[in-house]
């Protein structure tokens, strides 16, 4: 059975996630739905990233093996015309070796927050930014991210539902820059543990709007306890923007 690699867009509003959920519409179900319309039998599709319940995808990646080979715009062209209603597009079909794996193979994930920092509400963005109508201390907040890149213990900024067998993780880059009106946040890592990037821009954003010190954030690390992050910011800020893979691997 043929592989291919796939490169999908979605806006996770009104969505529960990457991952198939038993009661509620997931990318993942549209997407097999949608393959099962195209050839006929059921074939699972596997994300790189499980983003969660409205969490938006500029660049997702997944692999999946159909029955047969096929032109590569045809899958594209096929899919999108069944995914319909759905706020779900395949950009791209590449026919990969049989042993590609899009989560596995995985050298990094990109992800990016964009908040909205204007005192008016959005219209045209509305469910994809977070509104924070206080002016913001980017620059504090970029110090302070500073401080949470590298190889550390991120308890206190991982969900306490999380599953993964460890809370220490790499994180290669954490950038905030205004954008005129936005701030964007940008996460670099090979993997996130869960809501790790949501909860490290809630805290970030307690030091832009001068509610903590930079070196609280610090400390925050250091404590190894959820309870001394900050919140989770709401997911409709969230993007995961990019895969990385090594080169050649296809």
């Amino acid at each position: 059975m043929p592989r291919y690699k796939l490169t999908l867009e979605y806006a996770g509003t009104g969505l529960a996630g990457w991952q198939r959920q038993a009661n509620a519409l997931s990318v993942q179900e549209v997407l097999e739905r949608a393959v099962e319309k195209f050839c006929g039998t059921f074939v699972t599709v596997h994300g790189a990233g499980r983003t969660d319940a409205g969490v938006h995808a500029l660049a997702q990646t997944a692999h999946l093996d159909l029955p047969k080979s096929m032109p590569e715009n045809v899958i594209v062209s096929a899919l999108n015309h069944l995914v319909r209603p759905a706020p779900v597009a395949v950009l791209a079909a590449e026919r990969v070796s049989d042993d590609f794996d899009a989560r596995r193979q995985a050298r990094g994930r990109v992800y990016r927050y964009r908040i909205l920092n204007r005192r008016p509400p959005p219209v045209l963005e509305r469910d994809r930014v977070w509104h924070v109508g206080t002016r913001l201390d980017d620059r504090a907040m970029h110090e302070a991210a500073q401080l949470l890149v590298g190889r550390h213990d991120f308890t206190s900024f991982r969900d306490t539902l999380c599953q993964a067998k460890s809370p220490v993780k790499t994180l290669d880059g954490l950038d905030v820059v205004r954008r005129g009106e936005e701030i964007h946040i940008e996460a670099r890592a090979r993997s996130f543990l869960h809501h790790q990037v949501r909860n490290m821009v809630g805290t970030l954003k307690l030091v832009g709007a001068g509610k903590w010190e930079v070196e609280e954030v610090r400390r925050a690390l250091k404590a190894r306890d959820r309870r001394a992050g900050g919140p989770t910011a709401p997911p409709e800020g969230l993007y995961l923007v990019e895969v990385i893979y090594a080169a050649g691997t296809r």
